[in-house]
């Protein structure tokens, strides 16, 4: 079964609200291929590998996270992003994505999405006064020592984490998948044990320890995976259309 691509593209943005959410880059559909779209193969970021994956795979559209056309990047059509355009726009495949619309949503969002890979149990938004702040607050289920949830975030990631252990049990926990390392600080005023996102800084390190909560980082890419799975299990079930995910390996 086919469905438009217009058809495609007004769904998701329904669904994600994305017309209401101020962004670093433009989100829906960033380059427009084929009108009918019969299979999807989702990403976490556009890369020429995920797009070689694509063409491989016959795919009509392909889905991502991380997209194309960011605030303050070189607009020239050089280098990697000539080359990227080219394999779209000569295989005819549309680019669809999606960056803080995939953060915050309830059902398929990024954080809510890790928080059910984590069994952690969200109780609302890191920062409820701040939208720019994508994060969440939660808790576990019984408290455990900070190497014990570090365990399991490997054991889930399949990545082994960064942790700066903290002192004590956790059971509060704050995360914001990406690069979310600069909400420590309204993570710890919001009382957690421990502080969950994808990268670190230098300072971060020194804000955890001073401030006695534990901290891991356990991967931008690896903390991003499940929210453009999940919307794109959504897409197929609605439309009765393909979905296939592909993981390109990144170890950040």
């Amino acid at each position: 079964m086919a469905i438009a691509l217009t058809t495609l593209v007004a769904e998701t943005e329904r669904y994600l609200s994305a017309a209401s959410i101020n962004d670093f880059c433009p989100n829906g559909l960033q380059v427009e291929g084929r009108p009918q779209v019969r299979r999807i193969v989702s990403g976490v970021t556009a890369s020429q590998a995920l797009l070689d994956a694509a063409v491989e795979l016959e795919a009509d559209v392909v889905l991502v996270h991380h997209g194309y056309f960011w605030k303050g990047e070189n607009p020239c059509v050089v280098g990697i992003k000539q080359r990227r355009l080219k394999t779209l726009l000569a295989n005819d495949i549309s680019l669809l994505a999606y960056h803080l619309p995939l953060d915050v949503h309830p059902e398929v969002g990024n954080n809510v999405q890790l928080a059910r890979q984590l069994e952690l149990i969200v109780e609302g938004p890191l920062e409820p006064s701040n939208p720019r702040c994508v994060g969440l607050v939660g808790s576990l289920a019984e408290p455990m020592t900070a190497r014990d949830f570090a365990r399991r975030v490997h054991e889930v990631l399949g990545r082994e984490p960064l942790l700066v252990e903290g002192a004590g049990l956790i059971q509060r926990v704050g995360w914001c998948t990406g690069g979310g390392q600069g909400y420590i600080e309204q993570a710890i005023a919001a009382g957690v044990d421990l502080y969950l996102t994808g990268e670190a800084s230098e300072q971060t390190f020194h804000s955890a320890q001073e401030n006695g909560v534990s901290f891991i980082a356990a991967g931008h890419h690896a903390t991003e995976r499940y929210g453009v799975q999940a919307l794109g299990e959504y897409l197929a079930r609605r439309f009765a259309i393909e979905h296939l995910f592909i993981d390109c390996p990144n170890p950040v």
